[in-house]
């Protein structure tokens, strides 16, 4: 059983214009571990799951050569419009069947993709395109978000979007688990390289309009699937959380800028020479394959954030912790 997500052109247009990019703290905080642990020159880096691209531009100017991967044409469509560097490219292909010579690769990256991937042949798959002593980056976000408006009560702004939330459980796809902070932190720990951060509760705050907030919600898998099913109950629902926004911050237009906060976590390993087949490997695999099983989900499928998700017996992996990605 096959599943695209992220897919359509109508969606991928929405994720370009609302999704929030990775931080350039996020992306400084890779870079640093990059250079500390391997230093210049940094020539190829690949941004597995780049979607429409936006975390693909940030890593542009770092490196000789960045090339971001999908198996959506839609997004990898809309990235190429405004693909503006020339030292960009990208490649339609699977996250676990990467186009790249082995030992060539500088860093790889999946922002806010991981999840999505069939994540012990993907591991693998970075192991073998990454140099010596490369860098595998894996950031996210979580619904751990914040929304404040001058003197409005946090607390009452707040319970509108996780009545939002808690109305799409329903539709989250069954492949995804609880939260997203603990599926990264569990593929953390179970990676057997020697030298690797966890970083968590970092936070960016960005101002942004009303109706780009709720934009963002409505790209979520959760709400997509919502809207496939019945468009109007799914409109309704965007309706009724802005008005009631609105309400509350007394004000008269969707377009009134208000801040939020969103929180990241990000792993990274730095790679040595660790034998794919070892024991170490083997049981890496078997960690990951339990911990996806634990979702519930037995079939495989694929899905446009660069995962093909494989039918070997156990579930895919985890997204949002609320609403999903």
């Amino acid at each position: 059983m096959a599943y695209r997500f992220f897919n359509g052109q109508a969606h991928a247009a929405s994720y370009w214009k609302h999704r929030v990019p990775p931080s350039d703290e996020l992306v400084q905080l890779v870079l640093q571990f990059l250079e500390k642990h391997k230093g210049h020159p940094f020539e190829l880096a690949v941004d597995v799951g780049c979607g429409s691209g936006q975390g693909t531009l940030l890593l542009a100017k770092h490196f000789d050569s960045v090339v971001g991967t999908d198996v959506s044409p839609a997004q990898l469509e809309l990235a190429l419009q405004h693909a503006k560097e020339k030292n960009i490219t990208y490649r339609e292909c699977l996250a676990e069947e990467l186009p790249f010579a082995d030992s060539s690769v500088d860093l790889v990256t999946a922002m806010t993709a991981f999840h999505w991937f069939d994540r012990p042949h993907f591991l693998q798959e970075a192991h073998r395109v990454l140099k010596p002593r490369g860098c595998l980056a894996l950031l996210s976000y979580t619904m751990d978000m914040e929304i404040s408006y001058q003197d409005c009560c946090l607390h009452t702004l707040n319970q509108v979007c996780k009545e939002f939330y808690e109305a799409l459980k329903p539709y989250r796809n069954p492949c995804l688990g609880a939260r997203t902070d603990v599926l990264y932190r569990a593929a953390y720990e179970s990676i057997p390289y020697p030298v690797k951060e966890w970083q968590e509760n970092i936070w960016v705050r960005r101002s942004m309009p009303l109706c780009s907030f709720i934009g963002m919600l409505e790209t979520f898998s959760t709400y997509q699937a919502l809207l496939r099913e019945d468009p109007q109950r799914a409109a309704n629902l965007s309706q009724d959380m802005c008005e009631r926004l609105m309400s509350i911050m007394k004000v008269t237009s969707a377009e009134t800028e208000l801040m939020v906060g969103i929180r990241l976590h990000c792993l990274q390993n730095l790679k040595f020479c660790v034998f794919l087949k070892s024991p170490a490997w083997r049981g890496l695999r078997s960690r990951l394959c339990l911990q996806q099983s634990t979702a519930g989900v037995a079939d495989g499928g694929l899905n446009s954030r660069g995962g093909c998700l494989v039918d070997y017996g156990v579930a895919r992996s985890a997204s949002f912790e609320t609403a999903g990605i």
